[in-house]
C-alpha cells in the first residue's frame, strides 16, 4: 500500500506539473488501490473467520470441559450421598441395638423389682402371720391360766 502512495504522489506531482500527463495512468493506479483494498479486506475476512473458528474450537473445548467437570462433581456428590447414607443407616441400626438393649434391661429390672416387691410382702406377711400366731397363743395361754 506505501508503494502505491507513493507512486500516486509521483503522479500527481507529474499532472501538476506535464501538461501531456495521461490521466488514465492514474485510472490505473486507482484501480490498482481498489485491488488493493479489496485483498486487504478480504484477508481481514479471512482472518476474522479463522478467529470465529478458532473461538467456536475454544468454546466447544470449555463446554467439554464443563460437562466433564460436572459429571465429576454429580459423580463425587452421589457417592456422598450412598456414604452418607450408609453412615445414617449404621448409626440407625446402632441407636434400634441400644434402645433394645434399653428396653431388655428395663423388662428385667421390672421383673426383679415384681419377684423383690412379692418377696418382701410375702416376708411381711409371713411376719405378720407369725406375730399374729404368737399373739394368739400368748393370748391362749393367758386365758387358760
Amino acid at each position: 500500500m506505501e508503494a502505491l502512495l507513493s507512486q500516486f504522489t509521483l503522479l500527481s506531482n507529474q499532472a501538476c506539473q506535464d501538461k501531456n500527463f495521461d490521466p488514465s495512468s492514474i485510472d490505473n493506479l486507482m484501480k490498482l488501490f481498489e485491488t488493493e483494498a479489496y485483498n486487504s479486506w478480504a484477508a481481514m475476512e479471512l482472518e476474522q473467520e479463522m478467529e470465529v473458528k478458532q473461538a467456536e474450537v475454544a468454546m466447544q473445548q470449555a463446554e467439554d470441559y464443563l460437562d466433564t467437570v460436572m459429571e465429576d462433581a454429580i459423580d463425587e456428590f452421589r457417592r456422598f450421598e450412598v456414604e452418607m447414607e450408609r453412615m445414617a443407616r449404621n448409626e440407625l441400626e446402632s441407636l434400634e441395638k441400644t434402645a433394645e438393649s434399653a428396653r431388655n434391661m428395663g423388662n428385667l429390672m421390672e421383673k426383679a423389682a415384681t419377684v423383690a416387691s412379692t418377696k418382701y410382702m410375702e416376708a411381711a406377711l409371713n411376719s405378720a402371720s407369725a406375730s399374729m400366731n404368737t399373739a394368739w397363743k400368748d393370748s391362749h395361754t393367758q386365758r387358760t391360766l
